[in-house]
């Protein structure tokens, strides 16, 4: 498993070493002890969560604040997106700053999101199916979220703006600054 701290503190693809013979393939998707090596991060998944989006679908940016924060490890097991990862930590040197990379079910490539971050994906393929651990408990009380389309972050999310499917909920989200800037 291949390791790399994206250029956000905290932040990291997860690339799997992935054997394939005449019947099919094997990869290990995650390991604690070669990720707390690696990371000296020590995450306890305790949540797994599965998403079915079609094409244009854009989902995020979400985050779960304080004592319900979540780190979560994404990965797609169909098709392929553009994940998103925005630092949201107001005391961190890349505050404000994002990482996009794009994850599909050929790559097999992985993002670890840490805790304080905003996250969400943008659907390229006909159809994907997104996976995700989470270190804590969804708690609905602690949703909290910022527009996919904020000026501030620009984020590219690789999709023409009128191909873009965003749920009512999403719509309404504020910007960053509204949150996040003092």
């Amino acid at each position: 498993m291949k390791i790399e701290e994206t250029h956000l503190e905290g932040c990291y693809i997860i690339e799997p070493k992935k054997f394939e013979d005449d019947r099919g393939y094997f990869f290990e998707s995650f390991n604690n002890k070669i990720f707390k090596d690696t990371t000296n991060l020590d995450v306890n998944f305790v949540q797994d969560n599965q998403s079915f989006s079609y094409k244009g679908v854009v989902r995020g940016l979400h985050a779960q604040k304080g004592q319900y924060a979540q780190a979560k490890l994404v990965r797609v097991l169909k098709g392929e997106v553009i994940d998103v990862a925005v630092d949201a930590r107001p005391n961190s040197s890349t505050f404000g700053k994002h990482v996009a990379v794009k994850l599909s079910a050929e790559n097999n490539l992985q993002l670890f999101v840490p805790r304080g971050f905003l996250h969400g994906f943008s659907v390229l393929s006909e159809e994907a199916v997104f996976f995700y651990k989470c270190d804590n408990y969804y708690n609905k009380e602690s949703e909290q979220g910022v527009r996919y389309d904020d000026p501030f972050l620009n984020i590219n999310w690789g999709l023409d703006k009128e191909n873009i499917k965003v749920s009512d909920k999403d719509l309404i989200l504020p910007n960053f600054n509204e949150i996040f800037r003092k």
